[in-house]
């Protein structure tokens, strides 16, 4: 039986889901950000347990079809800028089309209809906390990042990245308090 867990979008969050499921004696197949397949079907009481020791992890369970895509979006882009050790080079429109088997205009309307942003908006706040954290990790310079992020030169990247943060990403590297966002709140 598939799970869909809504905010479940780091290491942490599924080891917050396999205690849940240990305590209730269900056993996963797969657990991957957003998902769960358990072996056994889940019966109402033990669907309001689950339920109840996720939200206190800050994660929920999921039932409705639009919210389901959403979250599903949010976390192909999430694994692809954050967890990948790949250089970005696809296109996301059709990587998520494809992912996803629905047309990209589609997508795209429901994701800003209910979220409140664009894609590309959501897109553009990862790739620049994912930035954040490459310069404070020192091990790439600023062309590096650029390529690793798939932007076409450094310019662009600075030009975006001072957009969003205020800062360039030379005056942040010099910060002493460099202030980044946990995924869940970006």
């Amino acid at each position: 039986m598939k799970i869909y867990i809504k905010y479940m979008v780091s290491n942490r969050c599924k080891d917050a889901v396999k205690e849940e499921l240990k305590k209730l004696s269900l056993h996963f197949v797969i657990l991957e950000l957003g998902t769960v397949e358990i072996m056994e079907t889940l019966t109402g009481e033990n669907r309001a347990l689950l339920q109840k020791g996720l939200l206190a992890s800050g994660l929920e369970l999921m039932d409705d079809k639009k919210a389901i895509l959403i979250e599903k979006i949010k976390t192909i882009i999430i694994e692809m800028i954050h967890y990948s050790e790949e250089n970005i080079k696809i296109n996301f429109s059709e990587y998520l089309s494809e992912k996803l088997l629905h047309n990209y205009t589609y997508l795209a309307n429901l994701f800003s209809e209910v979220q409140g942003i664009t894609i590309e908006q959501f897109i553009i706040s990862h790739k620049i906390e994912r930035i954040k954290e490459l310069i404070i990790y020192g091990e790439l310079n600023i062309t590096e990042i650029a390529w690793k992020m798939n932007y076409s030169s450094v310019a662009h990247l600075s030009n975006q990245f001072k957009k969003m943060t205020g800062l360039s990403p030379s005056h942040f590297k010099k910060l002493k308090d460099k202030k980044r966002k946990p995924i869940e709140d970006i």
